[in-house]
């Protein structure tokens, strides 16, 4: 068998950003905090002493015996501490150190927080739901470099930022030790407002679960929210330390859960963490690969006596990625459909991709005519992969990925160059096989083809985007393509313009090829449907109206648009038209 920690690291590293963690008090117990019951304790036996009472050995009895009723959190705080002021006070002293304390060690984020955090600050997390009302897991992140969303009251949730567009969210859904408003009693626990059951509905049916440190027993909303969750998409992991209670034996046979044996919430956060980041190591070349490769390109192509040297090198890794894109690593038939499997399988391939992208990129960038050849028989010998034709039509789709990335990575270093005959080499010359026939590169390489909308929607954090590919591509081409276009408007605009060029190329091939005029819509598509927010296509019709259009004119040079300005305009005309049709436009 598998140890399930292994496992459950293999998910996480090849999922970010699909995993949620539900956290209870056992994560911060090590950290000196009490929990909400026992800080209720507390307030009795300060409330007995006020009145001169013994509450021992059981103070929640003595409180009943005493009033008639259950205590309620809020009501005996107003009988101790009756300013805001005091009540700020009064919560600091069981959350916030002493300088003692500190100096042991208490009460300041533990392994596990730290851990958590390490994780979140590569990406691989985006929500935490915690019935804590300590900051310990805050400052951990702010540690690390993330500055979270934190949502611990309904007036948050109506204000916060969408899931989809932070980069972390924290929902305490019990309450924060700053605001008097904590849930801490059962008559408390018992019920939620609607819009924080709503946010934890989608969190619960939309992300992958691990639950540590936290008793069903006391929750009973919470609870209630994971027993109502009926879709279970993804797998739920559920540490335990010690016995298993019942009503959350009912919760883990409920969600189908995979149980997790723990020693205690740090040392399984530690190890969950080390396994995580160690894949993330071993899946990249080492990064001085890299550089050593981007290094000796530099030297060869600064100087044509290093012409062979410039070609085996590029060759050498172009074989490299090439038999490694075959259908063991890379299976297309038996292998069903799941978001984890699209985002291992993207991940991967990117992994693979990174020494060729990034001689390719610096390639287009610093080399001239004399270069192009070799970016494009690069770039065919990886688009025409062999292998099986028959299988499940997303894995036959995104085996072209690789490619798109060197494509997507050639032409947007090309026009950030002003290496216009390069971008226009690119599109016009590469060519893939279809059986006998061969035909141009970009009616396959392109987001539309590699990656269907409803597809991409299962990326993580593109789950209602537009052009999810397109999107996700604009992030991971960015630290490739920085030491080029370090100004974030500038790479905005390159890689728009690249993508819009290609979208009119493509629709220019496509009409004259079956009679429908329509091109791939990438982020340009959503980030210019506001007319005050029309830069690169500005600039393009500036160019057009002034007569100096030299990257137009290489296009048409190349053989594309009938080798006609005129026939241009109809084309980006037409296509103008067909986007400002679309309903989110």
């Amino acid at each position: 068998m598998i140890d399930p920690i292994l496992s459950l690291s293999f998910s996480i590293h090849s999922s970010p950003g699909v995993y949620a963690l539900l956290l209870g008090s056992g994560v911060s117990r090590s950290a000196g905090i009490p929990t909400g019951w026992e800080v209720v304790l507390d307030l009795i036996r300060k409330l007995a002493h006020l009145k001169g009472e013994d509450c021992e050995p059981d103070p929640a009895a003595w409180f009943k015996d005493k009033f008639g009723k259950e205590p309620e959190y809020s009501k005996l705080l107003d009988d101790i501490s009756k300013s805001p002021a005091e009540r700020q006070q009064f919560h600091k002293s069981y959350f916030e150190p002493t300088e003692e304390e500190r100096e042991q060690g208490l009460k300041l984020p533990t392994s596990a927080h730290k851990a958590i955090a390490e994780v979140v600050s590569k990406g691989y997390m985006k929500v935490i739901i915690t019935t804590n009302f300590d900051r310990l897991l805050e400052k951990a992140l702010e540690e690390s470099g993330v500055m979270p969303v934190v949502i611990s009251t309904p007036d948050g949730v109506d204000g916060a930022i969408p899931l989809i567009h932070s980069k972390f969210t924290i929902i305490k859904v019990n309450g924060d030790y700053l605001d008097a408003r904590l849930k801490i009693t059962e008559d408390e626990l018992s019920k939620y407002d609607k819009r924080i059951n709503c946010l934890l509905d989608r969190i619960l049916d939309e992300f992958c679960l691990i639950v540590c440190g936290w008793s069903a027993k006391w929750d009973i909303a919470l609870r209630e929210a994971l027993e109502h969750c009926k879709n279970h998409r993804f797998t739920t992991y559920w540490t335990f330390k010690d016995e298993i209670d019942d009503i959350s034996k009912k919760l883990i046979g409920l969600r189908r859960a995979q149980v997790i044996s723990i020693k205690n919430a740090d040392s399984f956060f530690s190890e969950l963490a080390e396994k995580v980041l160690a894949l993330e190591e071993l899946s990249k070349p080492h990064p001085l690969s890299v550089k050593a490769a981007v290094a000796s390109l530099g030297k060869y192509i600064a100087d044509n006596r290093y012409k062979i040297n410039l070609h085996n090198l590029i060759t050498s890794e172009t074989e490299k990625l090439y038999s490694e894109l075959n259908d063991k690593n890379f299976p297309v038939q038996g292998i069903a459909f799941s978001a984890d499997e699209l985002v291992k399988r993207v991940k991967k391939y990117e992994a693979l991709t990174e020494i060729l992208l990034a001689l390719t990129i610096n390639g287009c960038y610093w080399g001239d005519e004399r270069h192009q050849k070799l970016w494009v028989q690069c770039l065919e010998r990886i688009a025409n992969h062999a292998g099986e034709r028959n299988g499940l039509t997303v894995w036959l789709n995104l085996r072209l990925y690789p490619a798109l990335l060197l494509l997507y990575g050639a032409g947007i270093a090309s026009i950030a160059a002003e290496k216009y005959d390069t971008f226009s080499t690119m599109l016009s010359k590469v060519k893939i096989r279809d059986g006998s026939e061969e035909e141009p590169a970009i009616f396959y390489l392109n987001t539309a083809n590699v990656m269907k909308q409803s597809v991409g929607q299962q990326l993580p954090g593109k789950e209602r985007h537009y052009t999810p590919l397109s999107d996700h591509l604009y992030d991971h081409l960015r630290i490739f393509l920085e030491k080029f276009l370090p100004d974030d408007f500038h790479y905005q605009m390159c890689f728009d313009k690249f993508e819009y060029l290609f979208a009119l190329v493509y629709a220019d091939l496509q009409e004259k090829k079956n009679g429908r005029l329509w091109g791939p819509i990438g982020c340009f598509g959503w980030r210019y449907r506001d007319s005050d927010n029309r830069s690169m296509m500005d600039e393009i019709e500036r160019e057009i109206e002034k007569g100096y259009r030299p990257l137009i004119e290489t296009l048409i040079r190349a053989g594309f648009f009938n080798v006609s300005m005129e026939r241009f305009k109809q084309v980006k005309e037409s296509y103008d038209e067909s986007l400002a049709k679309l309903h989110w436009f």
